[in-house]
């Protein structure tokens, strides 16, 4: 009777024991997914359109909207973001300042998708023409960079020049009122600048030619990441069907923009095409992040720039190359690929 009274406890307490754990398991879910996200017209925007995250993660998504990496940054540090979109030379700035999170994405490298414009009429042609001018872009952001590495590659001394911060919103309203002579901004704030009296005068794909790659990263906060690891695999798992779906039907990822940004589909094609997006197995290249055995060709192209941002006193000091190689986590896309 004593054995059969301990069998029974036994099976009980396993039962219970059971059950606690499928339910610890069951709440192994935040409430809800913070993600930062950027008006750019790249997979994260189409995923976001079609709503794949909430189905793919199973958890309520609060989406946020910042209009730079900068502001990223600083929502990040604060922890009051999980997920985030953030250009890569706000990325390599986050890194050295010592901002808790991973690269875990590329979710497009830019083209022609940001340049600097010029406003016609003001005589400037090239980046030598910016002497004594008024020139505009969201200090800490990819343009930023690029505007920076412009006047070094051209040898032009910046401090010629009035170098305004101002994130695109507000470049826009400047320069509709004709306060700006030029502007280093992304779409779609580049196009609107361009249909008001402005023209493209250099892009950020010839600046990449000549070795200044730029670059929209995902970054997770590392405690999120830690805690829900799944999560931020099936985050992964979702872009890359973005990217397929693009290639695919680019004129139903262009119909899924076009409504999130409330634009026309040919204009959000157009948009589009001037990223280059890549899907997961691509990104898992030597090209791009590489993997957990061997980081790829990102880590570096971001101790540059951090290098470069030092140079330039835009930030104190950089990340090494193996702080950077630490943060750069290909391990997350290596199992949503899988």
């Amino acid at each position: 009777m004593g054995k059969a009274r301990w069998l029974i406890g036994t099976v009980v307490f396993l039962v219970a024991g059971a059950v606690l754990a499928s339910g610890l398991w069951a709440q192994a879910k935040p409430d809800k997914v913070i993600i930062g996200y950027q008006v750019i017209p790249n997979n994260e925007i189409i995923a976001k359109a079609l709503g794949w995250h909430e189905k793919e993660l199973g958890v309520k998504i609060d989406w946020k909207q910042f209009d730079s990496g900068r502001d990223v940054n600083t929502a990040m540090a604060a922890g009051s973001i999980d997920i985030a979109l953030v250009g890569s030379s706000p990325a390599a700035a986050g890194l050295s300042a010592g901002v808790p999170y991973e690269v875990i994405w590329l979710y497009d490298v830019i083209g022609d998708n940001e340049a600097l414009v010029a406003k016609k009429g003001r005589g400037i042609k090239a980046v030598k023409d910016l002497v004594g001018k008024k020139v505009a872009a969201p200090f800490g952001s990819t343009t930023h960079y690029h505007l920076l590495v412009a006047f070094k590659v051209f040898g032009v001394d910046p401090k010629k020049a009035t170098i305004l911060d101002m994130q695109p919103p507000d470049m826009l309203a400047a320069w509709q009122r004709g306060d700006l002579d030029a502007g280093f901004v992304w779409e779609p704030t580049l196009i609107k600048m361009v249909e008001s009296e402005g023209e493209v005068i250099l892009s950020s794909r010839a600046l990449a030619e000549k070795g200044f790659l730029t670059a929209d990263v995902a970054v997770v906060r590392k405690g999120f990441a830690q805690k829900y690891p799944d999560l931020v695999v099936k985050y992964l798992r979702t872009l890359s069907r973005a990217v397929d779906l693009y290639r695919k039907d680019p004129q139903e990822a262009a119909k899924a923009v076009a409504k999130e940004f409330n634009i026309p589909a040919a204009e959000a094609d157009r948009q589009m095409k001037t990223l280059v997006m890549l899907n997961g197995k691509e990104q898992l290249s030597d090209k791009y992040l590489g993997t957990s055995a061997k980081r790829g060709a990102l880590a570096k192209a971001l101790k540059d720039t951090a290098d470069f941002l030092a140079e330039q006193k835009t930030i104190r000091t950089a990340a090494t190359l193996a702080a950077v190689e630490k943060a750069v986590n290909p391990s997350y896309l290596e199992k949503a690929m899988k």
